[in-house]
């Protein structure tokens, strides 16, 4: 009776007056994360990007060459062009400026013309108005019919009319804006190597176009700001040089695919010694991580122009065995961009090309391009196939392996690695799978989990480098087979669009957690586990299963009272405070490594939910991840110690 009443007074409350309607960016306030993604450190990045690729489509359309960006003290952005300027006179419709039109109203832009942009990297016509509406300060200054106009906002909202601030004999937009911190509570802090990998993949898919990024908040020993300036001559063979630079090529030059028909494609590939592949591909400057047609294109016309040649020339008649697609891929390193006037997107996170039309122009491009690239060097033809068959042979020892990989991942509970201690609760979900270098921290990991939900696997030493090793190797590997065994997933298959992905349903942890030394050694294992799950199960990683755990580096210690300190800089200021001014009074202990805590320290500083500190492992920029995990784990020595001598005043190097 009382929930008869409840429903009939909530049917009398909800009438018309209950249905909310949103005015203008209200929407994007409300419920940003679905304009942008997310409102933590990724989606305050993408801000960045929607404003640059503004300028970018100008570029693609031929009005704009150069592009400024700028970190300002105040971590505000500055994105400057030299583009025809957004315009600014009395929209027809809207009878107000047109700018104020771009920068308030969503699905409003050039874009949505076919006279204004042939292609544009975003359709979606929320780019700039999003930004807008996120921004706590924005400021538009355009130049245009040599005169300067001007508009600031705040929170989208216009704070005055559109004005005319001065003259000038240039062109171009100039935006400026500061993420709202109301909207992104996580952080507002921009990270330049973030936007840098950005502007750096832009210049390379974008020849010709030269674009500059500046952080205000770093000088330099001169009293500049860091200033970093991205182009490329070439595009994407440059790009490809760019992404192997820690690799020994196995052919002299780079084989590029260029054509300008209905769908203008361009390609560039090489091959390498490694035994990885790496392919990325991109529509309208947007990477499609999920691929698509595009992809699936590129795949079949590489694959079925390689076995007609080999077999046309005879080059096949040694080898008996069997050629799978993935054999034509082995060591490949390639990007793929094509340029899409009306791209249909698909898939989880909308990066998967669905335009069935572009599959064979892209199939056909690749087939012509590398049909004469083989007839005119017979040479480099002879070493891709001798790769091709060495990659078939190598797939067909690691079968065995991988098959008894496999069926012990499917029998379960029987079977587990011996050294694995696993938890009672059956939810993945609840699950933590810690993989702990060596016995001696196993044990005590061992000792100070919490049994019901946290599981140990014990790695002996190093594993394999995967960067290094074939695929057989790797499906040999004690360690490699325990890690596949404990978490109970298949090996990665290819699908029918040749894309690689693990059966996940019977994944046994929701969260694998990489615990080793706070040392150069345990950076170093950490380092190998990572590239092994970059290289054979991306998918955890993708699907943010990965986790680091951050030991403390040193624990302060003045009578009982215990501070632990995981940076120099929280080390001095609790030595301070417990020195009370002093250099005396109180003890620091160093922590080399986890055999070092007891069970209880070890509980209380890492593995403590309510107290650690967990690293998610993200990929968000796919290629210049590929180029950081094959430079510091291949053969290369000058491109690594080079990175080493950058990045030296990040590390922790124990004497």
């Amino acid at each position: 009776m009382i929930e008869n009443e409840e429903m009939k007074q909530a049917e009398e409350q909800y009438s018309a007056g209950s249905i909310q309607v949103l005015e203008g960016l209200e929407a994007v306030r409300k419920r940003p994360s679905m304009y942008i993604g997310d409102v933590s450190e990724r989606g305050l990045h993408h801000l960045v990007y929607e404003v640059v690729d503004n300028s970018i489509d100008e570029a693609m359309a031929g009005y704009c060459t150069d592009i400024d960006v700028a970190i300002l003290e105040d971590n505000s952005i500055r994105v400057k062009d030299n583009g025809r300027g957004i315009p600014t006179g009395m929209h027809p419709k809207e009878h107000r400026s047109a700018l104020e039109v771009v920068l308030t109203v969503l699905h409003a832009g050039g874009k949505f013309s076919k006279d204004s942009y042939k292609v544009s990297g975003g359709l979606h016509g929320v780019g700039v108005s999003c930004v807008n509406a996120l921004s706590d300060a924005l400021t538009a200054e355009i130049h245009r019919e040599g005169q300067i106009f001007t508009q600031k906002y705040s929170k989208g909202v216009p704070l005055a009319p559109v004005e005319v601030t001065g003259t000038c004999d240039d062109h171009g937009t100039i935006i400026t804006f500061h993420p709202d911190n109301s909207i992104f509570t996580q952080t507002i802090v921009y990270r330049y190597d973030t936007l840098a990998a950005r502007m750096r993949e832009l210049a390379f898919l974008n020849r010709g176009i030269r674009i500059t990024l500046t952080d205000e908040r770093e000088l330099t020993e001169e009293g500049k700001p860091k200033t970093e300036i991205f182009y490329s001559e070439k595009g994407l063979s440059e790009f490809i040089s760019y992404l192997d630079a820690g690799a020994e090529t196995l052919i002299p030059e780079t084989i590029c695919v260029n054509t300008d028909k209905v769908i203008p494609i361009d390609i560039a590939l090489q091959y390498n010694n490694g035994y990885n592949e790496k392919i990325y591909s991109y529509v309208n400057n947007i990477h499609t991580i999920e691929g698509g047609t595009h992809l699936q294109g590129f795949k079949m016309g590489l694959s079925r122009t390689l076995k007609q040649y080999a077999e046309k020339n005879k080059l096949l008649e040694k080898y008996k065995g069997d050629l799978a697609p993935e054999d034509f891929r082995e060591g490949l390193t390639a990007v793929i961009s094509v340029k899409v006037a009306e791209p249909q997107f698909e898939g989880q996170t909308k990066t998967k090309l669905g335009n069935t039309e572009v599959t064979s122009a892209v199939s056909q491009a690749t087939s012509a391009a590398m049909e004469a690239y083989l007839e005119e060097h017979p040479k480099d033809a002879k070493l891709i196939i001798e790769k091709i068959v060495l990659a078939a042979t190598a797939r067909n020892a690691a079968r065995k392996a991988r098959e008894m990989v496999q069926r012990k991942t499917y029998m379960g509970g029987v079977g587990m690695p011996g050294k694995l201690a696993d938890c009672s609760e059956r939810d993945p979900e609840k699950c933590e799978l810690f993989l702990v270098e060596g016995d001696s921290a196993g044990g005590t990991a061992k000792q100070g989990r919490d049994r019901k939900t946290q599981a140990i696997l014990p790695l002996r030493g190093k594993i394999l480098n995967v960067e290094k090793a074939a695929v057989d190797r790797a499906f040999d590997s004690q360690e490699i087979q325990n890690i596949y065994t404990a978490l109970g997933v298949s090996v990665a298959q290819e699908d029918e669009t040749g894309e690689k992905h693990m059966d996940l349903s019977k994944l046994r942890y929701h969260k694998v957690i990489i615990m080793t030394d706070a040392d150069v050694d345990g950076s170093h294992i950490a380092c190998l586990i990572l590239t092994f799950f970059f290289r054979y199960m991306f998918d955890l990683i993708k699907n943010g299963y990965v986790y680091l755990a951050t030991p403390p580096l040193y624990k302060v210690a003045k009578g009982k009272e215990e501070v632990y300190c995981w940076t120099e800089e929280q080390r001095e200021d609790a030595s301070l405070r417990l020195g009370k001014g002093s250099d005396k009074g109180y003890t620091v202990q160093r922590y080399k490594g986890l055999g070092e805590m007891s069970e209880q320290q070890l509980w209380d500083t890492t593995m403590d939910p309510d107290r650690r500190r967990l690293r998610q492992i993200t990929i968000e920029n796919a290629a210049e991840a590929e180029r950081t995990f094959s430079m510091l784990m291949g053969d290369d020595v000058p491109p690594r110690r080079q990175f080493i001598e950058e990045n030296a005043h990040y590390a922790n190097i124990d004497a």
